[in-house]
């Protein structure tokens, strides 16, 4: 076979019972997409090839649906008699499956930036009404060290979407209580669900040891997993509460929201302690959401800025800019506080969610800075090149446009405040000597 459709194969990617994976190229625009090609014809069975046309048609109706770094986007699908297939993002990498074996098992730290990116993607895809029902390692796509891409939304319940959800769907040792008992389910569903993928990527094994699928399902509704530190003892037992609380079988007692989930993940690695004074991507992100500068960024645009900036830790005293010297980078205060000196004057102090250097930026050109700018405590900056931002979204650019216009206005604001000060103090001092 050469092509599917308008789709020229490179190479099979993988084989299932039901499909086989491609690699293929998008001849109009020379992109690499993956292709998963169904041939629902080798089921031999009526009530199996409804399930999976319906499952393709969920998959299909989500195409242009989920924008997401986090998540794999479905491009295009064709549904026809003979010819079945959902076009896909190409993520080159391997999936969770291989780092979730005893002797491949990730760094502690890792596993939580890992999960709290799940966490980031399925918050989005609730917020869209998108409920995944098939969390599990094989669906979740490793890039690098900790980037990820969840896919496979066959099984998903969407909201508001007119034909009915197949029932019965997902892994049996990933699904939650309420699943797996084929109750109304909710995003508290995939909550548990990736409990048990974070339970597997710490130790190499399943929660619950079970010979079949009925032992499995009774293990789920009736046991009480082990704390994963019992497997891996040198797992801190915060994770252990963590782990465990998102399996929990009372929906009541597991966490409510994606939020809450991901809020614990962020507040483990912040106690932790990164090698070589890192910061990891759950806590930059956590620090991007908080800050004012960021406020009308969308979780997607602001996992684009974490990507397209550099993070400094700047000691005590440390000169970030000098006067006279050439530069286009500017910086936002993700922590502390700097001096903005001039001539070893105090201009100001500038404090977190603060940004300098704009000016190269809005110019488009080398500025020569007009002030030293000196690290006073506990700095963490975030740098941004300009030619680098030129190369991120047209959503992304416009919201830094907005986020400098908005900054300019408040400095102009309080630019006014000091002159309408100054100038009451003139008058006032003026007045003086007629009144004495």
């Amino acid at each position: 076979m050469d092509k599917i459709g308008k789709y020229e194969i490179v190479r099979v990617l993988g084989t299932g019972a039901t499909s086989t994976v491609y690699l293929a190229e998008d001849p109009f625009n020379r992109q690499q997409v993956a292709i998963k090609l169904f041939d629902l014809g080798n089921l031999h069975d009526s009530n199996r090839t409804r399930i999976y046309r319906k499952l393709l048609m969920t998959e299909a109706s989500l195409a242009g649906k989920l924008s997401h770094p986090h998540i794999a986007k479905i491009l295009d699908a064709v549904m026809e008699d003979d010819l079945n297939y959902v076009v896909m993002e190409y993520v080159e990498g391997s999936t969770l499956e291989q780092a979730a074996e005893v002797d491949t098992l990730l760094p502690i730290g890792t596993i939580a930036e890992i999960i709290y990116k799940c966490c980031k993607a399925l918050e989005y895809a609730q917020s869209q009404g998108v409920i995944h029902r098939d969390i599990k390692p094989a669906n979740i796509l490793l890039q690098g060290e900790s980037g990820i891409k969840i896919s496979d939304f066959g099984a998903a319940a969407v909201q508001n979407q007119q034909t009915t959800q197949v029932s019965g769907v997902g892994s049996p040792a990933y699904m939650s209580p309420e699943q797996v008992k084929e109750l109304k389910l909710t995003h508290q569903t995939d909550i548990y669900s990736l409990g048990v993928v974070m339970y597997k990527m710490l130790t190499g094994k399943l929660p619950f040891d079970a010979s079949n699928n009925v032992s499995m399902i009774y293990h789920i509704i009736n046991i009480d997993p082990p704390p994963p530190s019992m497997f891996r003892p040198e797992t801190p037992p915060e994770l252990d509460a963590i782990v465990l609380r998102a399996m929990e079988k009372d929906t009541a007692k597991r966490y409510q929201t994606w939020h809450e989930f991901a809020d614990d993940l962020v507040g483990f690695s912040s106690h932790s302690e990164p090698a070589k004074n890192e910061i990891l991507d759950t806590e930059k992100f956590d620090t991007l959401r908080s800050l004012v500068f960021f406020n009308n960024f969308s979780d997607a645009e602001l996992w684009e800025v974490l990507r397209i900036s550099e993070w400094h830790k700047v000691p005590d005293s440390e000169y970030i800019l000098r006067e006279g010297e050439s530069g286009r980078s500017f910086y936002i205060m993700a922590q502390g506080t700097v001096r903005v000196t001039k001539e070893g004057r105090l201009l100001s102090l500038l404090h977190r969610g603060d940004c300098f250097g704009e000016m190269a930026h809005i110019l488009e050109r080398d500025f020569k800075r007009s002030t030293d700018v000196i690290a006073k405590k506990d700095v963490v900056m975030i740098e941004i090149n300009p030619d680098v931002l030129k190369h991120a979204t047209s959503e992304c650019r416009l919201q830094f446009g907005d986020a400098f216009l908005r900054m300019l206005v408040k400095r102009l604001s309080v630019a006014n405040a000091r002159v309408s000060h100054l100038l009451a103090d003139n008058s006032q001092q003026e007045d003086e000597p007629e009144n004495a």
